[in-house]
């Protein structure tokens, strides 16, 4: 009877981990890793905002500001924690209901006293995150620093789960360049430290998806050559047959302009942007939007102000003596009232 209980408890575990997914507090730790680890301090403080009103509390996102350190450097985790600060004194009563929460008191941990304990549970955090023990030979110095601080000091914290430190993790990770091995070891010990996989992958999804990260199969590109006709950094890459593809990073927009003799057709395959046609509405672009444009309109293209935008275009119903004419940029007065 016992061992059928066992079983079912087991069970009952392995379907509740399987069918965890994103929560509301979970993406609000997600986007402020993601955007610090970035040093994207203008898109931080919004999303500090939202995560605190989404249940995340300060001495949450205090720690896992603190902990970032270790991944991308202090002096973007002052600087977050600089956002956070400013976001509490401009709001001293918690947002607009007065909801933000304080949390669970910070508590020295006891590890901190004691050098041998710290290793100690760093040696047992690391083993569990990478599945195996993990013995960097190659250079005792990182070896030790990752066993007795990284996850011995730093873990020993209890404001976050040891599955929500690695969200933020996968999160930050995921915000950076250069690091492709260090994100998927830190996904798969996402899973290992109690996340599903399932959710794993909706978390990289998402922030794809909302545009805090650009993971896309087309490419980036150069710089673009017609930057001139932009406001903000964007990219083009000839992607063959006549298409390019262009990205753009948050805020970036292409000048009103008209393309004469000819349509023009948007797909947007990244990120989330707009287009409008002078007169009209904005009309908001995500993944798998197509807009075929008259010729002859005057309209404009390009990111929302919190996401990057990655569209293909080309051209058809091409006539003789087709043309494209630049006309003035597109004004934070107008690109602002966008929401």
């Amino acid at each position: 009877m016992k061992r059928i209980i066992c079983l079912f408890a087991v069970l009952f575990v392995m379907t509740t981990i399987e069918a965890q997914t994103l929560t509301e507090r979970q993406k609000g730790l997600a986007a402020c890793a993601c955007l610090m680890a970035q040093g994207d301090v203008e898109r931080l403080e919004p999303a500090v905002r939202v995560a605190l009103d989404k249940g995340v509390t300060i001495n949450e996102l205090k720690e896992a500001f603190s902990q970032l350190y270790a991944y991308t450097g202090f002096p973007r985790s002052l600087n977050a924690l600089g956002v956070l600060s400013k976001v509490l004194e401009d709001s001293p009563r918690g947002g607009l209901e007065g909801a933000w929460q304080e949390g669970k008191p910070w508590t020295r941990p006891a590890e901190w006293d004691d050098a041998k304990k710290a290793y100690e549970l760093g040696v047992k955090n690391q083993t569990q995150l990478s599945g195996k023990p993990f013995d960097y030979e190659f250079c005792p110095q990182d070896d030790y620093y990752l066993k007795a601080h990284l996850f011995g000091d730093i873990f020993a914290g209890d404001q976050l789960s040891a599955a929500d430190r690695e969200v933020v993790t996968v999160a930050a990770l995921s915000g950076l360049e250069g690091v492709a091995p260090q994100l998927a070891a830190h996904k798969q010990g996402a899973v290992n430290m109690g996340n599903s996989k399932q959710l794993v992958d909706e978390l990289s999804a998402w922030l794809c998806n909302e545009g805090y990260t650009l993971s896309t199969k087309w490419p980036k590109g150069e710089p673009n050559p017609y930057g001139k006709f932009f406001t903000g950094q964007s990219y083009l890459a000839d992607v063959g047959g006549g298409v390019m593809n262009v990205t753009f990073e948050p805020r970036c927009r292409n000048n009103w302009h008209v393309h004469h003799k000819q349509v023009q057709v948007l797909i947007c395959v990244a990120g989330r942007g707009w287009y409008q046609e002078w007169g009209k509405e904005a009309v908001e672009m995500t993944p798998g939007t197509v807009i075929a444009i008259p010729a002859e309109a005057k309209h404009w293209h390009g990111a929302q102000k919190d996401s990057w935008f990655q569209h293909l275009t080309y051209h058809k119903d091409v006539q003789e003596g087709a043309s494209n004419e630049w006309l003035e940029p597109v004004t934070d007065e107008v690109y602002d009232k966008l929401k």
